[in-house]
């Protein structure tokens, strides 16, 4: 096990943030990992994924683990429906490609989606009408006081709106290692419906050739998420930095009095989900720079690090956003990223 000190982690996280941990281990097996973890002797760990979905305010105090574990298991398949376990430290865009490949119906809606397999349950990935927890079973877990290995099951997970227990009361207990899914083998059966209602997936598929089958969803999203979202390999984001706000439908309908061509997704019958990057555009912020933080000027759901934002600026911009949509609307954003403190 090698242990690397005041180690930089802006090649590690898609905001290009620069920050430094105080340590650095790279664990590839369970075994290297439960190491690592013992390692640290009980101290505070911070576990690294793919990179994506958070914000490093500062350098990071303490031990980066950083979570490689590679492989995918076909557990069975039996009447069109396989059950899939997915080692934690597979990229999350490459194994939505592999189920396609392989005619696995369920995760295409989620193509193009940064991070790892093993951070998805955390903030319950979702896009375009489907969540992860549409298609997850279980997931393979390892306790980091006691590296005691279990398994958790959805229940057990409490799913919410990009939200889990690993975002609250297991905050820090466990290491995801694996995740069980069960997806839908089109080689046997016919009995799926895609889901192409949301958002601008119908109108994308009207513009591809040919059949409308799992391919042609995925490059719809992808077509769709390329033309919205910038590349973190080509100016540092994170993807959506904020939450869809769900108002009450009388603050939605006070709104539209004002606003009338303000979106909404109904959720009940008191409740509708309107799009936070609506809101940040009407607000007068798309497209706004902060020395080199700001917001994207196609995307106003994403912030950007245009080359040597730090942390605190990108955070301070995220500040700036909630306030003028406050202000603006009467509506609380919130933050979708995980803000990483040191």
């Amino acid at each position: 096990m090698e242990v690397r000190e005041q180690f930089s982690l802006k090649e590690y996280n898609t905001f290009g943030v620069s920050a430094f941990a105080k340590a650095y281990i790279k664990a590839t097996s369970l075994q290297q990992l439960k190491e690592a973890i013992g390692y640290c002797n009980g101290q505070d760990i911070f576990l690294l994924g793919g990179g994506s979905n958070m914000l490093i305010k500062n350098n990071i105090e303490r031990t980066v683990v950083h979570v490689c574990l590679k492989g995918k298991e076909v557990l069975n398949n039996v009447k069109g429906k396989v059950s899939l376990k997915v080692m934690a430290g597979e990229n999350w865009h490459e194994l939505v490609l592999y189920c396609i490949e392989q005619n696995y119906a369920g995760l295409e809606n989620l193509s193009l989606i940064p991070g790892n397999v093993g951070t998805a349950p955390i903030q319950n990935i979702g896009a375009y009408g489907v969540e992860l927890k549409d298609v997850f079973v279980s997931c393979d877990v390892l306790d980091t006081a006691t590296l005691e290995e279990k398994t958790l099951t959805k229940q057990e997970c409490k799913f919410g709106y990009r939200d889990s227990i690993f975002k609250n009361e297991a905050l820090g207990k466990y290491v995801i290692t694996a995740v069980t899914f069960e997806l839908t083998d089109l080689n046997s059966t016919d009995d799926y419906q895609l889901k192409t209602d949301y958002g601008a997936i119908k109108k994308e598929l009207a513009r591809l050739e040919g059949p409308v089958n799992i391919q042609k969803a995925s490059q719809a999203v992808i077509n769709i998420r390329s033309s919205k979202l910038p590349d973190p390999k080509v100016i540092g984001n994170s993807g959506s930095f904020f939450k869809n706000p769900v108002i009450e439908k009388r603050l939605y309908d006070d709104l539209k009095s004002r606003f009338p061509d303000l979106p909404c997704y109904p959720l009940d019958d008191l409740h509708v989900k309107v799009p936070a990057g609506w809101l940040i555009d009407k607000s007068g912020l798309k497209g706004k720079r902060y020395g080199d933080a700001g917001v994207h000027d196609r995307q106003a759901l994403v912030l950007v690090n245009h080359g040597n934002a730090t942390g605190e600026e990108i955070l301070e911009v995220a500040h700036k956003v909630q306030k003028a949509v406050k202000k603006t609307f009467d509506i609380n954003i919130e933050m979708e990223v995980n803000l990483i403190e040191g």
